[in-house]
């Protein structure tokens, strides 16, 4: 198939189905569309490798719609499980949007709200998008029938790994049908991703896009610094730059919070998206990022993930990812459509092995920056010679030692600690 001159009738949906996508104003699919709905729609197990933004969630909402059209109603025939509640609210109104004229059901099942209205609504569902935590809740409380399930979707799957959801994903895989259609999305692709495919899915399809490199419309550069003198250097780039809407990365949820308290009390509008707020407190800060409301949006990788915002102008990295992935991730949210965006890291001394790794997998050394007019203090930002200029630092600083006394289980249970609090 010619995916270069596809467009949504090449599909040949169901009739309902067309018009969602006609009132959506979509018209010719993304790649990832384009390649994974025709396996979809014939009924092949699928591997997609694909970032946020690409416009998975119609690549495989599209043909369950399709599917389930036809046949009994009121009762869950796909279940998509989703690593956030934010994730699992957005592709319920994807199935909203798009499935508008055909009459199908779908119920968004998270925790952090009350289960009564959702175990209510779940005798009437033909599609549950659903968080792994609160849908074990109803399976151990046989609220929701899975019994039909035809389609298994597992969306992100790569951050429900970072959450420590796969025990959970692999509990609900026993209480379902074995004889079903099979899904996996992620932007990445780990081993334990890798054997949970294998473990799940039949002769899957493999259907990878997106970009091994950042696009070529962002701008990025890194800005050696001292782990104190972080914040003070960021409300200098802020101050320096011509910023629309920034979103903002840190590692821990404690750290997104303290910094958004922080650029507000430097007069910016901002909000923190992270794991201890509210749901609606959380839908308000990505509510008020999408509208213009705050200018700056604090989060942690896993509150942000599968968050699709448009018009993002600049991604700060306050805290270097843990993955060259994750970094060409986060900085492709904002360049989007053609459309210019700037991506700056902050980097320590400790980073330099990670620096090294990104440098690597794009192909290319990523600027290093200095301002001029910042105080680095007596032992920043120098390189062999001592000199500091931002044309001879090299990012080869020291690495930060490591106490080979310390028992290995010891570094594999902090390692843990630092993927799972966000």
């Amino acid at each position: 198939m010619n995916h270069r001159y596809m467009n949504f009738k090449t599909f040949k949906f169901h009739p309902a189905v067309a018009a969602g996508t006609n009132a959506a104003g979509y018209m010719e699919p993304t790649p990832i569309q384009s390649r994974a709905i025709p396996s979809v729609m014939a009924k092949n197990d699928l591997i997609g490798l694909a970032q946020t933004g690409t416009g998975k969630t119609a690549a495989f909402v599209l043909p369950i719609l399709n599917r389930i059209i036809s046949g009994k109603r009121g009762t869950p025939r796909a279940l998509i499980v989703a690593p956030t509640r934010e994730l699992v609210e957005q592709i319920h109104e994807t199935i909203e949007n798009l499935g508008r004229k055909t009459g199908l059901r779908s119920l968004a099942v998270y925790g952090g709200v009350s289960i009564a209205p959702q175990i209510k609504l779940a005798k009437k569902a033909d599609i549950i998008v659903a968080c792994p935590g609160r849908l074990l809740d109803h399976i151990g409380r046989k609220t929701v029938d899975l019994s039909s399930l035809e389609v298994l979707v597992l969306d992100e799957a790569d951050r429900m790994f970072d959450m420590g959801f796969l025990p959970d994903i692999r509990r609900i895989m026993k209480q379902i049908p074995t004889k079903r259609q099979t899904l996996l999305f992620s932007a990445t692709m780990p081993a334990e991703i890798r054997k949970l495919a294998e473990e799940s899915l039949v002769e899957p399809v493999m259907v990878q896009v997106g970009i091994t490199a950042p696009a070529d419309t962002v701008s990025h550069a890194l800005y050696p610094v001292d782990q104190k003198q972080k914040t003070p250097l960021l409300l200098q780039l802020l101050k320096q730059t011509g910023i629309g809407s920034v979103l903002v990365f840190t590692r821990t949820k404690h750290r997104a919070k303290r910094l958004g308290e922080q650029l507000i009390r430097a007069g910016y509008k901002a909000a923190s998206l992270q794991g201890d707020l509210s749901q609606n407190r959380r839908q308000d800060a990505i509510k008020g990022f999408r509208n213009g409301i705050y200018q700056i949006l604090v989060a942690t990788d896993i509150a942000a993930r599968g968050i699709d915002i448009a018009n993002v102008s600049h991604v700060i990295n306050y805290d270097i990812p843990d993955t060259p992935d994750a970094y060409i991730h986060r900085i492709g949210r904002t360049g989007r459509a053609t459309r210019t965006g700037d991506a700056f890291t902050l980097i320590t001394e400790e980073d330099s092995q990670m620096v090294r790794a990104i440098d690597r997998v794009i192909g290319s050394k990523i600027e290093r920056r200095i301002l001029s007019d910042f105080n680095y203090g007596a032992s920043a930002v120098r390189d062999d010679s001592g000199s500091g200029s931002p044309e001879q630092f090299s990012g080869q600083v020291k690495k930060r030692k490591i106490n080979t006394a310390t028992p290995k289980k010891q570094q594999l249970k902090r390692k843990a600690r630092r993927s799972v609090h966000y």
